[in-house]
């Protein structure tokens, strides 16, 4: 589902100048229809375009002693940070382009049956891989109660609207180990990527997950990409016994294979045509 809002009939076309600083939220909603029911757990990304996060600059502009809770980086940020690495003579963090360009829109999804909606439960824990959860991102060390304590003496990103130990409400999602967070700070390697946004759980056997129907996608619009020319989308996805669909391995394994069949082939003719010739000359006496 793109909500981009570019074009001129888009419910999200008033949000599409919407600005970093901006005061107000801007909030638009797309009715959508699902053809085919959802069976097991389901998978809520967000996807971006022409986002190039995988631009040498924008990928060092981090520390990730900082980002392990060492509380010298926390007041003391690597230069590779520049020219996020403070602001107002205060040390910002997390520090960096990449945190600064957090995506932050809010997504809810509803069903509607009967004219009325009810919402779907997103589930925002167990979307970062547990080794990045446990090892590589850490809260600074001391009570880990009190993280506006912990946290004092540096400031927030400039393009935050709320400092880093306001992300969640639940201790154990926040901070540097807030999960959409650490989801952010594992760069794409492509322009066109999307990242695990929510998960919605399969509660009954016997009932699918999402039903086939219709549905409502409410979004809170805070981050601007017509600046670049980029899109924004909510992909729902699921997996069978097989797995996810990623169509680019079965591409790629298709062309090279076929690749590796024609020259083969190419060797195979070389072989029959040159390789009985006797090429070793006659030594006369």
């Amino acid at each position: 589902i793109d909500y981009t809002g570019t074009e001129p009939s888009s419910p999200c076309n008033k949000c599409l100048n919407v600005s970093w600083d901006s005061t107000a939220p801007c909030n638009c909603t797309i009715n959508f229809t699902l053809e085919h029911s959802f069976e097991s757990n389901v998978f809520m990304y967000y996807g971006l375009s022409n986002f190039y996060q995988n631009h040498r600059r924008y990928v060092k502009s981090r520390d990730d002693s900082q980002l392990n809770g060492d509380n010298s980086s926390l007041l003391n940020p690597s230069k590779e940070c520049e020219p996020y690495r403070t602001n107002e003579d205060k040390p910002i963090a997390p520090c960096g382009a990449i945190a600064n360009s957090m995506f932050n829109d809010t997504l809810e999804l509803f069903r509607i049956e009967n004219n009325t909606r009810t919402r779907i439960t997103l589930v925002k824990k167990g979307i970062a891989w547990w080794t990045d959860k446990n090892v590589k991102f850490r809260n600074p060390t001391g009570d880990g109660n009190n993280l506006t304590a912990l946290f004092q003496g540096t400031t927030k990103p400039v393009n935050w609207p709320k400092p880093v130990y306001l992300l969640d409400s639940e201790p154990d999602n926040n901070g540097f180990i807030n999960e959409d967070f650490i989801v952010w700070m594992r760069t794409a390697a492509l322009p066109t990527f999307r990242k695990l946004y929510r998960l919605i759980e399969r509660k009954d056997n016997l009932q699918p997950t999402l039903q086939a129907g219709r549905y409502s996608l409410d979004i809170t619009y805070n981050y601007p990409v017509h600046s670049f020319d980029g899109r924004k989308r909510m992909i729902l996805s699921t997996i069978s016994w097989m797995g996810g669909k990623n169509p680019f391995l079965g591409i790629a394994y298709i062309t090279v294979g076929s690749i590796c069949f024609f020259l083969g082939v190419v060797l195979l003719i070389i072989h029959h045509k040159y390789g009985n010739r006797n090429t070793s000359a006659d030594i006369p006496n």
